[in-house]
């Protein structure tokens, strides 16, 4: 049945014919002759009447050999080649051959399916088999000899462009029959998988895909699954290397790879399926399991083998590993058949051939880091980790290892490329090697203690950035008493014998850990330790390796093998050298080395160090380094003896300086070459910036190429500084040319990827490979080098730094801000700020607005982010460049668009964004103007492709967006009244961008409309002139005292005493404050009880102040003070008086500035008992207001002067001083304005200043008006300011006068010593300032002589205090407290005018003169007497007096002579006296209480007066 054809039905194979088939001759389907030669055909009914001839007919007979016949064909009978073979009578014949041919019905236009099917269904009903059967055989078999006529070669899975058109005729033809349940897809199968070997992969396919037949039905009706697994294996492995291959089809060979991993995915791994019956349930399942477990074992064996790149096997494994993709997975990922699958596919692969034993993965973990793993592996891990959550892979792995036989290599190369790639998953691996140390010591469990320092160790390898290092882990888990280990001596012993073990396998580095970080142990368990460390000790002497050698700063944790002393050294020198210039301060590494280490010390650490050179002129780092080390003894005399002197010869012989120094050119550049590379290879990787996987393995790589580039073993993620040190005014890297290439390299980098990245995808589209790179950059101590860089370059090279590099340096503050928790603060100095400075702040501080040119830096950008879809790049020769505020807050908003607002309060400094609204106010005036719904609801982020100098539209893009505007409402970013008042104070008038009428506008629009009226809350003045004015008091001060006022150039404006800023400011505190007095509520008259707004400012100022004495306190307590005296100067001299009061008396309120002249100016702005002339000037010109303002203008200056007698004296005596300047002008205005005499308390300083005149006249001395300390201080500035040498003779004009007077006039002539000493004229030449202290050290003993000479006592000048009524009172608040407290020195400077006879009488003297000698020892004891320190150059005479050592060395001589003569009754109180000093100087008080004992002992034996 069904014989041979010819060959020449070789070349028909993928005809269907039905040879013989006509309409007219229904029998000819009887009539069936085969082809053979030379044989008479017979017909099919002759054939079976012979076979009826021999057997006896009987009933139903005929039935039954029909039905045998019909059930012989379908089992047997070869449809296909049966029909091929059919022939009858030379009729019309019916040819599908040409139907299939020709790709459709349409090439034959009068045949049809339809008639196809009507032949095929008649056919059928003549053999009397179903249709269904009939041509699902003939169409098995066309498919088959389809398939074998196309092949090239035995192993061909795909199709040629002829056979995929034939294929879709049958597919075409095959779906008819099917929609008319023609055709059984189970014969159909069956048939098929008889001639497996001949089919082609794709025919499969595309029956599938075409919904002919499922692939599901094709396996389930196959009888040797095993056959059509090792079918399929070889099938898709041939397919996957196909698709590798250049070819035309790859497109349909990709799109068949995915279907099929897709339906075996589903087949394998979907729980619940409905899927078919005629086999095993759970049979297809396996097979798809089998299928993709083979392939994925092929793909291993492959790795472990080793492959080669263009290899057929490398171009398999990676096309299968293509396969882990979301895009192949996308259509069913709603399932859980992926996630099962991956979650199979990393258990395979942890498990793989589990042949390594611990011993070999401690020895070898170290090649198995994620820079050295084979790309392929790391791809197909990165791949499945997509999927799996990282809690998920942290569980799975656990799972893994606990219940599994594990390949060490795979399993630790996962935990590698996990840190790496997942950073949420690095404090999962953390926590779970966490909870692996508990149960091993809660239950010696050794497999859990394995895992966990394997695990520990391999995330260690990928550097701190991404998990701490061994040694950082090793002492926080086993250092202190909270560690695990220290609960039992079981967990001890365990512990030790774990790490004995691991001795003979284990790196020198971590040996080294275990012993100079060693566990914790209570002393009475320390043998397991010494034990321990001998044992390691023993080991790591067999490997040659010291820990004495060991370098300062080697990195414990590091995978490189131990550095060689002489290697390490240069290394170490280096990095103290740089410790040292950021912290001032030799480094604590080099202390303990030269103590505990001094093998390594002083055999490599100093001979590195003092390498013979040619010394600089100005000693840089390394120099003040070595003279540091010196003068703590820490560098031996004759090894720098030796290193001056090679030094010196240097000098001579510069070529031949420090041979041991230099390196080879090419031994720098190979490792810098390498770092380039790896740079390149990044940068071609942002053509997809998404894919983190990939740019976190090239970032990996970078990483372990910087530490050979800068020289310097792997970084160790520790820093010896906990801040980081960099002068901003002149930031410099010396010495490290090879760590500022490096630097450079790297910024480029960072700006180059972030361009080409951008051309791709937005910033929020990009992925985190910005913040790893940012993170690589702050490793290997590059952080403080990459900072200093970043200051060269924004802060003093900013505007000429092109497009590309602004923006990219942008973006790396955005995100240096994004891990400032785990980065050190910036203290930049000199000038220091406040406080040390956060990394955003200190991108902040880099920044100023003074010029134009500066502002444009701020402001300058082009946003070339968009969240939109038609997003591109703006190419930078169109932009004129991108500058630093625009583009740190667009890419800030873009990037982290879709995360919570915490991460831009961490990335932007508030005070970036303040500038940036200060810049657009005050440069954009269509920005002043409210905006409107229209201006922030649909704008977009467009990209600018306009001109350079069209920056302004970029800026006011930015400005209009609704989401920065929604984040300016956030309270810490909203600019405020005092913050643009502060960014105001520092532009630089003659270098703005606006001119004078312009910036005046911006002021008046700032204060009066903008902020005076905005609310409180939000930053402005509730509507409040007064507070406007308070703020800006408040800000001026601030500035004046702050760094950055002393910033600029020498031609800048001043304002306020050597700070350079906005005058415009002061101008419009000055209109502000004349507004205020003219206002309808003036407050100078100071009847709110909370007083002018301008001393409630001074008060609150002051109280802040630190107190105290010391220099730098009196420093700047002083500088404030100075600073409101030009305040106070600068705003209408009314303030300090105050409008007179409407009731009577029309006294105006001075109170408020009498108590800061008393508290404060007093002390700090006055010489000798006056004030300076400028505010004495000032307060009599405001006086001069106020009595015009009242309705008794004499009665209201009358009782202001009366009142300064009792509540502020010192401003008579100023007035007294400065009487020849201030006359004039107050006798003008008063007659201009009042037309009369001056008031009586005027005219009464104008006598007391004629009297001192008569005093140095020859006439007559005109009598002294009261009070007497009025005429007492005119009578001494008079003296004073005739530079008089004597005045012994004037002084007996005197004689007549109160001795009020003459003591008043002793105090003041005090006052004059100190002042001398104290405050010399600055332009005055050293004799000069002699001569001065001198004269008036002559003119107070000759004052002393004459009251002496008078017998008026004086000594109560030296007891004054503030309970003192009258004169006392008076005295003390014309001086100021230091002059009081120096009281002691000039007591005891003039001990030479003493009438010791006179005073040794006077029952006071001894207490006083104890006294001082008590305060005259403490003020030395405490440093205040240094201020009078005579110097060298000063006359002998003076020299005695003013040495306080001398000093004192004389008055206790004159005490221990003068107290064996005192008088009983001046030991009176003298017991309570010593009782308040203590043991101040054993021999007085010795000598005090003696003579008072001996006194006591007198008056015992004395006969009693009894009458």
């Amino acid at each position: 049945m069904g014989r041979q054809r010819g060959p020449h039905a070789a070349s028909r194979c993928w005809e269907w014919e039905c040879g013989a088939l006509t309409m007219a001759d229904p029998r000819g389907l009887d009539s069936v002759s085969g082809p053979a030669p030379g044989a008479r055909r017979r017909a099919w009914a002759e054939l079976l009447a012979g076979r009826v001839t021999r057997q006896k007919p009987g009933p139903g007979t005929g039935q039954k050999v029909q039905d045998s016949a019909v059930r012989l064909l379908r089992s047997h009978l070869d449809w296909s080649g049966l029909l091929l073979e059919v022939e009858g009578p030379p009729c019309k014949k019916l040819c599908l051959g040409p139907l299939i041919d020709h790709d459709g019905p349409e090439a034959c236009s009068n045949l049809s399916t339809s008639f196809i099917g009507s032949a095929l269904r008649d056919h059928a009903s003549q053999l009397g088999v179903p249709v269904a059967v009939l041509s699902s055989q003939m169409a098995a078999s066309s498919i088959v000899r389809m398939c074998a006529a196309g092949a090239e070669h035995a192993h061909r899975v795909l199709l040629d462009t002829e056979q995929r058109k034939k294929l879709s005729s049958l597919i075409e033809i095959t779906q008819y029959l099917l929609a008319h349940s023609m055709f059984s897809r189970l014969f159909f199968c069956q048939e098929l998988w008889k001639v497996q070997n001949s089919l082609s992969l794709e025919a499969l396919w595309r029956l599938h895909v075409h919904n002919v037949v499922s692939l599901w039905e094709l396996l389930e009706s196959c009888a040797d699954l095993q056959a059509v697994v090792s079918w399929l294996f070889r099938n898709l492995r041939l397919l996957c290397e196909q698709v590798e291959a250049p070819c035309q089809h790859t497109d349909i060979a990709r799109a068949m790879l995915s279907d099929f991993v897709r339906i075996f995915v589903l087949m394998g791994f979907q729980k619940n399926s409905d899927l078919r019956r005629n086999v095993e349930p759970e049979q297809m399942p396996q097979v798809a399991r089998d299928v993709l477990e083979r392939m994925l074992l092929f793909a291993l064996e492959a790795l472990a083998a080793g492959l080669q790149e263009e290899s057929p096997a490398h171009k398999a494994v990676s096309c299968w590993f293509s396969t882990f993709s979301g895009q192949t997975f996308g259509s069913i990922i709603s399932t859980d058949a992926p996630k099962r699958f991956f979650s199979h596919t990393l258990t395979q692969i942890l498990t793989h051939k589990p042949v390594l034993r611990v011993s070999d993965a401690v020895q070898m973990q170290r090649e198995w880091s994620f820079a050295k793993m084979p790309p392929l592996l790391t791809s197909l891990f990165r791949k499945l980790f997509v999927i799996l959550s990282p809690e998920e892979l942290v569980g799975h792995l656990q799972e893994v290892l606990e219940t599994h036989e594990v390949n060490w290599q795979h399993v630790l190369s996962c935990v590698s490329t996990l840190v790496i790639c997942l950073p949420e998953a690095q404090q999962l691996v953390h926590d779970w090697v966490a909870r692996l140390l508990a149960r091993a010591f809660e239950s010696c469990d050794l497999d859990s203690m394995v895992t966990a320092f394997l695990v520990v160790r391999q995330a260690a390898l990928e550097g701190p950035s991404v998990f701490p290092s061994y040694a950082d882990w090793f002492q926080a888990s086993f250092g202190s008493a909270r560690g695990s280990h220290g609960c039992s001596k079981k967990a001890l012993v365990f512990l030790f014998k774990f790490l004995s073990d691991l001795v003979p396998f284990e790196g020198a580095r971590y040996m080294q850990v275990h012993i100079l970080h060693p566990p914790l142990v209570p002393n009475k368990y320390r043998s397991l330790l010494t034990d321990y460390i001998t044992l390691a000790k023993t080991r790591l002497a067999d490997l040659k390796v010291s820990i004495e050698n060991m370098g300062l700063y080697e990195d414990l944790s590091s995978a490189r093998d131990v550095t060689e002393p002489h290697s390490q050294a240069p290394q170490d020198v280096e990095k103290a050298i740089l410790l040292f210039e950021h912290t001032g301060k030799i480094p604590v590494a080099v202390m303990e080395a030269s103590i505990f280490r001094r093998p390594y010390y002083l055999s490599h650490f100093l001979p590195a160090l003092l390498t013979p050179r040619v010394l600089p002129r100005v000693p840089d780092s390394r120099a003040a380094f070595i003279e540091s080390l010196k003068r703590a003894d820490k560098i031996p005399s004759s090894l720098y003896s030796t290193y001056r002197h090679a030094c010196s010869t240097a000098e001579k012989n510069p070529e031949n300086t420090a041979p041991g120094m230099k390196v080879e050119p090419n031994c720098v550049d190979e490792p810098l070459k390498l770092l380039m590379i790896a740079l390149g290879g990044l940068r071609a990787a942002m053509t997809d910036p998404a894919q983190y996987d990939v740019l976190s393995a090239q970032i990996a790589v970078i990483s372990e190429r910087l530490g050979p580039a800068l020289g310097v073993s792997e970084d160790d993620g520790s820093c010896e500084a906990s801040k980081i040190q960099l002068s901003v005014l002149a930031p410099e890297l010396e010495q490290q040319e090879q760590k500022v290439r490096v630097v450079d390299l790297l910024l480029t980098s960072f700006c180059q990827n972030l361009m080409a990245a951008s051309s791709f995808a937005p910033p929020d589209r990009q992925g985190p490979w910005a913040a790893r790179f940012t993170m690589t950059m702050c490793g290997h101590a590059l952080l403080p080098a990459v900072l200093t860089r970043l200051c060269q370059l924004l802060h003093h090279q900013g505007p000429s730094l092109s497009a590309s590099h602004v923006l990219g340096l942008a973006a790396l503050a955005v995100h240096l801000g994004e891990s400032r928790s785990v980065l050190p603060e910036v203290h930049v100095g000199p000038p220091a700020p406040a406080r040390d400075l956060s990394i955003p702040e200190f991108f902040n501080s880099l920044l100023t607005c003074r010029t134009a040119e500066s502002s444009r830096l701020c402001l300058k950008s082009v946003p070339v982010y968009m969240p939109l879809s038609a997003y591109r790049i703006i190419p930078a020769r169109l932009c004129g460049g991108t500058w630093f505020c625009t583009a740190a807050i667009s890419y800030s908003l873009c990037k982290f668009s879709s995360q919570s607002r915490d991460i831009l309060y961490c990335c932007l400094s508030p005070g970036l964004i303040k500038k940036f609204q200060f810049l657009v106010f005050r440069l954009f005036s269509e920005a002043r103007d409210p905006l409107s719904q229209e201006d922030t609801a649909g704008l977009a982020w467009k990209p600018l492709g306009l001109p350079s100098m069209d920056w302004q539209r970029a800026a006011l893009c930015l400005w209009r967006q609704r989401t920065f505007q929604e984040l300016l409402k956030e309270k810490q970013f909203h600019l405020t009244y005092r913050d643009w008042l502060q960014l105001e104070l520092e532009i630089q008038p003659e270098v703005d961008s606006l001119s004078d009428t312009e910036r005046r506008d911006f002021h008046q629009w700032a204060i009066h409309e903008h902020f005076l009226s905005q609310p409180a809350a939000a930053g402005g003045c509730d509507g409040d002139l007064e507070t406007a004015c308070t703020v800006l008091v408040d800000v001026l001060l601030d500035f004046c005292q702050s760094s950055r006022s002393h910033n600029h150039s020498e031609n800048s404006d001043l304002v306020l005493g050597g700070c350079t800023g906005n005058r415009d400011i002061f101008s419009r505190l000055q209109e502000m404050a004349a507004d205020l007095e003219q206002g309808p509520a003036a407050p100078y008259s100071h009847s709110s009880s909370r007083g002018h707004f301008l001393f409630r400012v001074f008060r609150r100022r002051l109280q802040a102040l630190a107190s105290g004495w010391d220099v730098a306190a009196r420093l700047r307590k002083q500088q404030e003070l100075l600073m409101y005296k030009r305040v106070l100067l600068s705003l209408p001299p009314l303030v300090l008086v105050g409008s007179p009061q409407v009731e009577q008396p029309a006294a105006p309120d001075c109170d408020e500035f009498f108590h800061l002249v008393n508290s404060e100016l007093r002390n700090f702005c006055s010489q000798g008992g006056a004030l300076s002339h400028d505010i004495t000037v000032h307060f009599f010109r405001g006086l001069l207001n106020a009595c015009s303002q009242s309705r008794d203008p004499s009665l209201t200056a009358n009782l202001t002067l009366t009142a300064c007698q009792t509540k502020c004296p010192i401003v008579l005596t100023s007035a007294l001083l400065w009487w020849p300047r201030l006359e004039p002008e107050l006798h003008c205005r008063w007659r201009r304005c009042f037309q009369g005499p001056l008031p009586p308390e005027l005219q009464r300083l104008q006598e007391a200043q004629q009297f001192a005149q008569s005093f140095l006249s020859p006439d007559t001395a005109a009598p002294a008006p009261g009070p007497a300390w009025v005429s007492a201080a005119a009578l001494h500035f008079v003296i004073q300011q005739a530079g008089k040498e004597s005045v012994e003779s004037a002084l007996e004009k005197l004689d007549c006068q109160r001795e009020e007077l003459l003591v008043c006039l002793f105090f003041f002539s005090l006052m004059g010593l100190l002042s001398s000493h104290l405050t010399p004229h600055i332009r005055q030449t050293s004799s000069a300032k002699a001569g001065d202290s001198l004269k008036a050290l002559h003119v107070c003993g000759e004052i002393l002589g004459f009251l002496q000479k008078r017998k008026i006592s004086w000594l109560v000048l030296f007891q004054l205090t503030e309970t003192d009524a009258g004169l006392g009172r008076v005295l003390l608040r014309l001086a100021p407290d230091e002059y009081i407290r120096l009281l002691p020195l000039a007591f005891y400077s003039l001990l030479s005018y003493f009438d010791k006879d006179a005073l040794i009488r006077e029952n006071a003297f001894l207490h006083v003169a104890v006294d001082m000698y008590m305060k005259l020892t403490c003020l030395f004891v405490a440093g205040e007497t240094s201020a009078v320190s005579t110097p060298a150059n000063r006359s002998q005479e003076l020299q005695s007096q003013g040495d306080p050592v001398g000093l004192i060395r004389k008055a206790r001589l004159f005490l221990l002579q003068s107290i064996p003569q005192c008088p009983k009754k001046s030991f009176s109180n003298m017991e309570e006296l010593l009782a308040t000093s203590g043991d101040w100087d054993p021999e007085v008080s010795t000598a005090l209480l003696s003579r008072q004992q001996a006194v006591s002992d007198t008056d015992l034996y004395q006969e009693p007066h009894l009458f």
